[in-house]
């Protein structure tokens, strides 16, 4: 039977950011992945690194992700460092292009919001817009420059911090999926996989959309999987520096010249076909944010399952079960929230405190959840 200080279930970018971080406190780390490491939503992601919230619901976000954020040019200079590899981290901003006809309103609001969550944003003219990003529809009518937020090469991470991990003394585990969760009384024990139990001290659930499919696990994590479409574009004579969004679309340049288009948010299981419509409407929402990618050259499409919990926020932190952990339900900020999510782990681990507030993100949210419901319930 294998032993280890530490197994962590799911190997994309933030379990194989834990098993780094634990690596580098000295503990012996196995990483264990149902496939190749690294090949589901961290393969298929933007690489957006934005703590502004999308709507209401992810207010109680945006602390973790501006932690994450401030942490995130340590975090990338350590991964290429010990990997060897570039992460095409680009720190040039985001510019949200407004197209509403009332946007002197809508601009008032965004700028107060951001300034009242403490994140940078400046309000711009459509011509001064215009000016910083060419490729602007001349239907912009104002924007705001969010000038902090970042963007990361997900696909170059995501294997560059698997590198790291392993330089640093984790094993990996291609093809060895958890099943369950080893349970004895009160307290976790390891993971049962297809054909073999693998004892830890401490169990870490970071499997994604998967780690409700783990036995044991979805009373604390019930995520589930929301697609998202994407479209990798190139366009020879068409330039765009920051991250550009809209209602409808956001696009994100890579040091390779490629524009990625972005994203469905689809409820539809564990389906990751690309369909017509979906790369439809992504073509049309880009195009109509930067008309000149009419021309551009279709060069990839793809899907992903982000891991959405019920109240589309991360689930982190230790569950009633001891050695137990949860490190799922990130949604839209696996990426983001990588650097944060490994630190606040590590910290728990090696000093059972954390530096930062995460009671919110507990796992045992859902677990009251279900124990209140079953009170209900009639006999």
């Amino acid at each position: 039977m294998k032993k280890f200080d530490v197994a962590i279930a799911g190997g994309g970018v933030i379990g194989a950011a834990i098993a780094l971080d634990l690596s580098r406190a000295g503990m012996c780390v196995g990483l264990f992945d149902r496939q190749q490491p690294g090949q589901e939503a961290s393969w298929a992601s933007a690489g957006i690194l934005s703590p502004a919230p999308e709507n209401p619901a992810t207010v109680a976000m945006v602390p973790l992700g501006k932690a994450s954020l401030s942490l995130y040019p340590e975090f990338i200079a350590r991964v290429e460092e010990i990997s060897g590899k570039s992460a095409g981290f680009r720190a040039k901003g985001t510019l949200e292009a407004l197209f509403s006809h009332d946007t002197k309103a809508e601009l008032s609001t965004i700028i107060a919001l951001h300034h009242g969550l403490g994140l940078k944003a400046e309000p711009l003219r459509a011509e001064d817009a215009r000016e910083l990003e060419p490729a602007l529809s001349e239907d912009v009518e104002a924007a705001v420059l969010r000038p902090d937020e970042c963007s990361v090469d997900n696909r170059a991470l995501t294997s560059a911090v698997l590198d790291a991990a392993q330089h640093s003394g984790a094993e990996v585990f291609p093809g060895h999926g958890a099943k369950a969760i080893w349970r004895e009384g009160d307290r976790c024990r390891g993971l049962i996989l297809q054909n073999e139990k693998l004892e830890a001290k401490w169990t870490i659930i970071a499997a994604g959309s998967f780690s409700a499919a783990i036995e044991g696990v979805a009373v604390y994590a019930p995520v589930r999987p929301a697609k998202g479409q994407m479209v990798a574009l190139r366009a020879e004579d068409l330039e765009i520096e920051r991250v550009l969004w809209s209602e409808h679309i956001y696009l994100v340049p890579r040091n390779d010249g490629r524009i990625l288009a972005g994203a469905t948010v689809e409820y539809v299981g564990f389906d990751k076909r690309t369909t017509a419509g979906g790369v439809e409407k992504i073509l049309s929402a880009a195009i109509e944010l930067a008309p000149r990618l009419a021309n551009a050259r279709i060069e990839e499409t793809w899907a992903g399952l982000r891991p959405d919990s019920p109240d589309h926020l991360p689930i982190l932190g230790p569950a009633d079960l001891d050695g137990l952990l949860m490190a799922t339900g990130h949604f839209r900020s696996g990426i983001l929230l990588t650097p944060i999510t490994a630190r606040l782990i590590r910290e728990w681990i090696t000093e059972q405190k954390v530096s930062m507030d995460w009671d919110r993100f507990s796992p045992m949210r859902f677990r009251t959840q279900t124990a209140e419901a079953s009170k209900k319930m009639p006999a």
